[in-house]
C-alpha cells in the first residue's frame, strides 16, 4: 500500500486522516486518497486535474516537478505528502 498524507494546512479545510491506498500512478493514488475527503480535491487539483500552483506534492521526500501528467509510478511502501506551499514575504 501507498501512504498518502495531507498536511495540517490542508486538513484545516477538510479533515482527512492519512490514507493507505493501492499502488499505481500518482494520479490514481491521489484520486483514491481524495475519495476519502472529496472536499479536499479542489484545494489540491485544479479544473484540469493538475496540481495547483500553491500545492506541493512529495513522493518519498522528493518534490514532484511534473504537475500535469501525474504518471509517476508508485509502489507498495512509497509515501506521498501533499502540502500547501506558502508564498509571500
Amino acid at each position: 500500500m501507498v501512504k498518502v498524507e495531507f498536511a495540517a494546512s490542508l486538513r484545516r479545510h477538510v479533515e482527512c486522516a492519512p490514507q493507505r491506498v493501492a499502488p499505481g500512478s500518482l494520479r490514481a493514488v491521489l484520486d483514491a486518497a481524495l475519495a476519502a475527503a472529496p472536499g479536499l480535491r479542489h484545494y489540491v487539483l485544479d479544473d484540469q486535474g493538475h496540481i495547483r500552483k500553491h500545492v506541493a506534492v512529495f513522493i518519498n521526500k522528493t518534490m514532484v516537478m511534473d504537475r500535469q501528467t501525474l504518471s509517476q509510478p508508485l509502489a507498495s511502501g512509497d509515501s506521498v505528502l501533499v502540502i500547501q506551499a506558502l508564498t509571500g514575504g
